[in-house]
């Protein structure tokens, strides 16, 4: 995807603000039960932990109960019109959830009275506030392995009610500005629950004289919720563009929504401890022909990305998407979308005058995932390659079944995956050659071992395995 004119500055993934974390494993967990199709299957239910760059740490809930958590994946605070929660009527009575279970609530006495259970420990604490996310994130039929658990999943849905939408942690807007050397580009307005954020301008444009300022012209090195800051462009300046980033220090709000860019089961945010957010914002300059401002975001409503542009240049702006050209005419604004198919991943370049460069990437999560289809042979029919099942991260809270796969956590890379479609289709094909010799037998009914905290070590796939899932199917 190219515009006209050269490309010497990268725009890449700036329209990211808030947190960014990696996720680690789940943390305090224990088991539950999903009832689908006249099966019951077991799967971890509990806290996962994620380490903030740049300092901090998160405790998450999944919002997606067939999809897998990958370790160590990236994720980034945003919004819930770019997830599974957009348009579900439900969202808002997850965020009750999370306000008024653990470990927002961390008085488990207290707790354990609600709900009508004689004592909680944290880890039915953690497992009934999960399967009571699932059941309105997911619309899952869905029970907590522990009877204490279940009463706290059920007390959770009984009295949950709809809360709004937490605001960002930190973002800006508009996100790129753009115009005319010689005058001050913006605002761009800060809005944040940090008490101040740190503005830090670009190093490279500020040799050429350009400069963070106020609205009366004086350098900016720090601002509160709901300042203005401009980029101020001398006059004399060459076409170009340039990136400023903001950076604070608070706690992430409960009910925020966590996403990767690789296909990872969405979070959602049950605590945070005082952690790093940033945002960045573009300017772009020139003295004459097209000055395009690009910023873009996921919006499930319109299944694809939104790609708003701003021309205030006295000449069109044209470009274009997927084989379609789009033009932007002088003097006006647009919001160009890329329509794309659930789950699909997109990594798209735009390349504009004065070394503008704008790169989009991620993946389209608009959607829980659906559950596998059983076949008559007990074989599992499932839309797209999983990850192989993983070890349960995190040292150590948990309790449950090593039969029990982690509703996150693997380690699998498309290698594995790429291997796994092809095993795939070898094993289908020999299936459909056995079946004029022989009669497809039902599977055995799955033998719950010991339970354990330890991590499952992998093992060959038998009979019993084929009803087992971490809610990722990972396992089949």
């Amino acid at each position: 995807m190219a515009g006209a004119g050269a490309a010497f500055a990268d725009d890449d993934d700036t329209d990211q603000s808030g947190a960014s974390a990696t996720i680690g494993g789940l943390e305090t967990y224990g088991a539950a039960v999903i009832h689908e199709g006249g099966r019951s299957e077991r799967v971890f239910a509990g806290l996962f932990r994620m380490t903030v760059d740049g300092g901090g740490t998160l405790r998450t809930y999944g919002v997606d109960i067939h999809n897998p958590t990958q370790t160590d994946a990236k994720y980034q605070e945003t919004s819930w019109s770019g997830t599974s929660l957009n348009g579900n009527p439900d969202a808002g009575k997850i965020r009750w959830i999370l306000e008024h279970s653990y470990p927002q609530v961390n008085d488990l006495a207290a707790l354990a009275r609600k709900a009508g259970a004689d004592t909680l420990t944290e880890q039915d604490a953690a497992t009934g506030t999960q399967v009571g996310i699932w059941r309105y994130s997911d619309h899952a039929d869905v029970d907590a392995v522990s009877p204490a658990a279940e009463k706290l999943a059920d007390y959770l849905d009984k009295h949950a009610r709809s809360v709004a939408e937490p605001r960002a942690s930190l973002t800006l807007t508009p996100r790129a500005v753009s115009g005319r050397p010689g005058k001050r580009l913006g605002p761009v307005t800060v809005h944040t629950g940090a008490d101040t954020v740190g503005v830090t301008p670009p190093a490279e444009a500020a040799a050429d004289g350009v400069k963070v300022v106020d609205k009366a012209g004086r350098p900016v090195t720090s601002v509160v919720d709901g300042g203005q800051i401009y980029f101020d462009v001398p006059k004399d300046a060459a076409a170009g563009s340039a990136a400023l980033t903001v950076q604070g220090s608070t706690t992430v709000p409960v009910g925020r929504a966590f996403v990767s860019g690789t296909r990872s089961q969405t979070q959602i945010l049950a605590g945070s401890s005082e952690s790093t957010v940033s945002a960045t914002a573009t300017a772009t300059w020139a003295k004459k022909g097209a000055v395009p401002a690009l910023s873009a975001a996921a919006d499930c409503k319109s299944g694809g990305v939104d790609i708003a542009v701003a021309n205030p240049g006295d000449e069109p702006f044209t470009f274009t998407l997927m084989s379609v050209v789009h033009t932007i005419p002088a003097k006006t604004s647009r919001t160009v979308t890329i329509p794309l198919q659930e789950d699909q991943a997109y990594d798209f370049t735009i390349k504009g005058p004065h070394g503008l460069v704008k790169r989009i990437r991620g993946v389209l999560d608009c959607r829980t995932s659906p559950a596998a289809s059983p076949a008559g042979n007990g074989l599992t029919v499932q839309a797209a390659p999983q990850p192989s099942p993983a070890s349960v991260g995190g040292t150590g809270t948990g309790s449950g079944d090593r039969n029990l796969a982690e509703t996150g956590s693997s380690n699998a890379t498309p290698v594995i995956a790429g291997a796994a479609i092809a095993l795939v289709l070898a094993g289908g094909a020999a299936l459909v050659l056995s079946r004029g010799k022989k009669a497809p037998q039902a599977p055995a009914a799955s033998t719950p071992q010991a339970p354990s905290s330890q991590a499952p070590s992998p093992q060959t796939p038998s009979p019993e395995d084929g009803d087992r899932r971490d809610g990722s199917q990972g396992d089949r």
